[in-house]
């Protein structure tokens, strides 16, 4: 498998002044993507990360191009570049449309570590989770 794709719709309300999609609501949408991928495809691979409870450790979004809110969607593209014990890292790329030769807009990698909501602390990996994340495994260490 390697690459995941995901569409995520923009809103109206996503849209500054300047009639682009603003920082905060970019990083709504990268979220949007990723639980297309965690929650959505994990669930049909029995391994729904989202229902055990999954906090964002570190995240890092570099901006190439503006997102604007034209009635189209944004393609994103996720993998997973690194895998840990209690965590992983997703790489995704937003393409400024729906298509893959749209331009990238932007590039984020965001770090997820598995959390315990009963005990509230951190968790590793399950097997099962370890599994459905490397079948989305590309490059990285």
């Amino acid at each position: 498998m390697g690459v995941y794709y995901a569409t995520v719709w923009p809103r109206w309300s996503d849209m500054d002044s300047y009639r682009h999609v603003n920082h905060a609501q970019t990083i709504t949408l990268l979220e949007e993507a990723r639980l297309q991928l965690l929650y959505g495809e994990g669930a049909r691979h029995g391994a729904g990360m989202v229902d055990g409870g999954l906090v964002v450790a570190r995240l890092e979004a570099v901006y190439h191009a503006p997102l604007f809110v034209n009635g189209n969607p944004f393609r994103v593209a996720l993998s997973i570049t690194r895998m840990r014990v209690a965590d992983f890292t997703i790489h995704q790329e937003v393409h400024c449309g729906p298509s893959e030769d749209d331009k990238v807009g932007v590039v984020a990698d965001v770090t997820l570590a598995p959390y315990d909501l009963e005990n509230e602390r951190p968790r590793r990996l399950t097997d099962a989770e370890r599994d459905f994340l490397a079948g989305w495994r590309s490059g990285g260490d």
